[in-house]
C-alpha cells in the first residue's frame, strides 16, 4: 500500500502495532506518562516510550503536559480521537479497521460475556438520509464515550471495550 505523504505511511506504521492501540485507548481516558503507561500495560518503561515517541511522530498522539517527577522532566501524552479521525486518509481507515479486528480478538480474551453485551453487524442497504442521521448519532455517543473514559482503574469505573466501524460501501453491479 503506497500513500503519497509520509505522514499516511508513518500513521500506518503506528497503528499496526497492537500496544499502539492500546496506548492510544488508555490515552483516551487521561492524560499519562510513558512510567504510567508501562505500569497499565507490564511493559518496560523503555518498551512504553519507544512507542510512545512512535505514536507521536506519526501524529497519533500530542503531549498534554509536563510534570517534574524525581528531579526529571516527564511528559503526558492524550490521544485525541476527532482529531485523528479528521487526518485520516482512506489508506489509513483500511489499516486501522485490520488492526482494530485483531485488537478485538485480544479483547475478547478478557470479555464477560454473561450479560450487558451489545453486538450488531451487517452490510445493509438504507436510505441515504437515514444513513447520515443514523452515523451522526453514532458518531455523537462515540464522542460522550471518549469524553467519559476514565484513567485505568478509576474507582467506580468498569472496564469496557467498544468498537464501531460504519462505512459506505462500494455497490456491486451485476
Amino acid at each position: 500500500m503506497s500513500l503519497g505523504d509520509g505522514g499516511g505511511q508513518a500513521a500506518m506504521r503506528a497503528t499496526a502495532h497492537p500496544v499502539r492501540l492500546q496506548i492510544m485507548s488508555l490515552l483516551t481516558g487521561a492524560p499519562m506518562t510513558a512510567a504510567e503507561v508501562a505500569r497499565e500495560l507490564g511493559l518496560t518503561h523503555a518498551n512504553a516510550s519507544y512507542h510512545l515517541r512512535t505514536l507521536r511522530s506519526a501524529g497519533m498522539i500530542f503531549v498534554a503536559g509536563e510534570e517534574k517527577i524525581r528531579g526529571g522532566l516527564a511528559k503526558r501524552y492524550r490521544y485525541d480521537a476527532a482529531r485523528d479521525a479528521a487526518s485520516e486518509t482512506p489508506e489509513q481507515k483500511r489499516a486501522l479497521f485490520a488492526a482494530l479486528g485483531n485488537e478485538l480478538v485480544r479483547r475478547t480474551a478478557s470479555g464477560k460475556f454473561a450479560s450487558k453485551t451489545l453486538l450488531g453487524d451487517g452490510e445493509f442497504w438504507v436510505d441515504p438520509d437515514k444513513w447520515l442521521d443514523l452515523r451522526h448519532r453514532f458518531k455523537a455517543l462515540v464522542a460522550e464515550l471518549h469524553e467519559a473514559a476514565q484513567p485505568p482503574r478509576t474507582p467506580g469505573t468498569i472496564h469496557t471495550s467498544t468498537t464501531v466501524a460504519m462505512f459506505e460501501m462500494e455497490s456491486r453491479h451485476e
